[in-house]
């Protein structure tokens, strides 16, 4: 068996450089590494349905949204399989089959799912869709066999529930039917987790705090030059925190040696900015200016593809319904092999027809 890649995305908004630095980017990477036998790329709408089941329009107009950002940072139809995950209806018959195996103590320990569920004040009203996301997320990952999953730390305990359920399907009812996967971490620790412009831990688009990667050039200028810095970093002259600095925090996620050769010659290196900041004497209006420069030079041809992709919609949803297809195909292999191991796929096993022709016929 190769090495494959299953990865996505919520589509309940146009995605942004939180998503970038954590997933896009390093997607890209893998894709173009040809370490990868198969690449999978889940456009998450039944799971976006969970917690929006009365807003249906909001996910299906974010779908094409979604691929166009896709498309525009680099992922290629020809090297990865862009998918959408309610056209893959195996993934539903997977999870049902899956949650015999998972208790809801489990699924309440679940941290990723508890950060969840108070996030969006679901409290006791939370609906049964979404609690039961890890079971879903281990359904589309070893529907398509997937060896690897790159994720940020957040979702390490959402991994670690999915490998639960392949080590119990697989010592119940056959240890090779499903493959464990790994996760893969960001190796930028800056990238783990960006945080909001508002200096708010997670960007966020209900939150308001995002950059997005289709925002305009003066939209992005707006958000770096309002974003969260040191407080107490009145005057020029006052010494300066880098650490839960914002704009500290987005230079170690984007920042490159050369971009001071070019923006900023000033300075050599990241370190040595964030010396003279700590001890006074640059002031933040420099810094944002800098940040400023290094994403306008990331965004714009990401901004300029968008562009061109957006001349020809159809072409983008053409893309989605051959992923689609190309997805439910490995799917329906998985499935099969699933009710194989259960006992359960009845009319394909002509042996268990023999044997009970034999039983009622004498």
């Amino acid at each position: 068996m190769g090495k494959i890649i299953l990865t996505g995305d919520r589509p309940t908004g146009r995605l942004h450089l939180g998503h970038f630095v954590g997933s896009l980017r390093r997607r890209v990477e893998l894709q173009n590494s040809g370490l990868f036998d198969k690449i999978f790329i889940m456009i998450a709408d039944a799971q976006a349905l969970t917690d929006n089941a009365d807003n249906p329009e909001k996910i299906r107009q974010n779908i094409i949204e979604v691929a166009l950002d896709y498309l525009a940072c680099g992922i290629d139809p020809s090297k990865s399989t862009i998918f959408i995950q309610s056209q893959v209806a195996e993934l539903c018959e997977l999870a049902f089959y899956y949650m015999n195996l998972v208790t809801v103590s489990r699924l309440q320990r679940n941290p990723t799912v508890k950060t969840e569920i108070q996030m969006r004040n679901f409290e006791t009203s939370i609906p049964v869709g979404f609690f039961t996301y890890p079971i879903s997320q281990a359904s589309d990952i070893t529907a398509f066999r997937a060896t690897t999953v790159p994720a940020g730390e957040d979702q390490q305990p959402m991994i670690e529930q999915a490998r639960e359920i392949v080590r119990r399907f697989n010592g119940i009812y056959g240890e090779n039917t499903l493959i464990e996967p790994e996760i893969l971490l960001p190796d930028n620790a800056a990238c783990m987790r960006l945080p909001g412009t508002d200096g708010k831990a997670k960007m966020s688009k209900s939150l308001g705090n995002c950059i997005y990667l289709s925002d305009s050039s003066e939209e992005v200028r707006k958000r770096v030059m309002s974003m969260y810095t040191d407080p107490d970093h009145i005057r020029v002259e006052d010494p300066g925190k880098v650490e839960g600095n914002t704009v500290f925090t987005y230079l170690d996620a984007f920042c490159r040696p050369e971009h001071f050769a070019k923006y900023w010659p000033d300075y050599c290196s990241l370190d040595e900015l964030k010396a003279h900041y700590m001890r006074g004497g640059l002031g933040d209006v420099k810094v944002k200016k800098f940040l400023y420069a290094i994403l306008e030079e990331l965004l714009t041809p990401i901004r300029e593809r968008r562009k061109e992709w957006e001349k020809d919609i159809p072409a983008v949803f053409d893309i989605l319904k051959k992923g689609s297809d190309a997805a439910r195909e490995v799917a329906a292999g998985t499935l099969a092999d699933v009710r194989r191991a259960m006992r359960i796929d009845y009319f394909d096993d002509a042996e268990l027809i023999a044997e009970q022709s034999r039983k009622f016929q004498g």
